[in-house]
């Protein structure tokens, strides 16, 4: 059977592996249609960083509601762009609650995705940039940005394990998982393309890994 062409791409991360960085270079190089997560407009978000527990079910939410309303933009069909490329996946927003919502919040929370998700479109294939704890701190210092000051490397960390887990075991679509510890798609042009060309494979299997300078490695 003849392979899907790809035309719906998402790229996801830890905070800090550089999603947006990377969906932003695609969407130029692809003249696609970018659609980006809103973290400046969610008014919750900076308290929550600084007190998890209390804050935690209303960032939850704001952010559910947004990701589902922006992504339901993919159901249209644009004249103008043969590619839509997102910073984040609508399935992500789980990780984040089951590590920051308590049971009661969660119940309540399972029960309102269960109604929205089955509208929500799935990408063709998704990058997941897997990197360390010590990078995406690094990478989160660099940025410097206000709401992000309050981010401890535990919460980093615990991140990063619930992001692995997740996209190891993610059987919805294909997954490209790529070592962007060593890589710099942002000031090298030769890392972008190489990236770029390994995304645009016309075969994919269903989790692959790529590390660059290496051969790619498929499961």
């Amino acid at each position: 059977m003849e392979e899907k062409k790809i035309k719906y791409i998402a790229i996801e991360g830890v905070i800090g592996a550089g999603k947006t960085s990377l969906a932003k270079k695609l969407s130029e190089r692809l003249n696609a249609k970018l659609i980006l997560e809103n973290f400046d407009d969610n008014p919750f978000l900076e308290n929550f960083y600084k007190d998890p527990i209390r804050y935690a079910f209303h960032t939850q939410m704001y952010f559910l509601m947004s990701r589902y309303k922006q992504l339901q933009e993919i159901k249209q069909i644009d004249l103008f762009h043969e590619y839509y490329i997102s910073d984040y996946i609508f399935e992500k927003d789980k990780i984040f609650a089951y590590l920051n919502l308590q049971d009661d919040e969660l119940k309540l929370y399972e029960k309102i995705v269960s109604l929205i998700e089955r509208s929500i479109v799935v990408p063709d294939i998704i990058v997941y940039l897997q990197s360390s704890v010590e990078r995406l701190m690094q990478n989160i210092r660099h940025r410097n940005r206000e709401v992000e000051k309050e981010i401890s490397e535990d919460y980093i960390r615990d991140l990063n394990e619930g992001y692995n887990y997740f996209f190891i075991r993610y059987k919805s679509t294909k997954v490209l998982i790529v070592n962007s510890a060593e890589i710099d798609f942002v000031n090298s042009d030769r890392d972008f393309e190489e990236l770029t060309s390994a995304i645009l494979k016309p075969e994919h299997s269903a989790i692959e890994y790529y590390n660059p300078g290496n051969s790619r490695i498929a499961k």
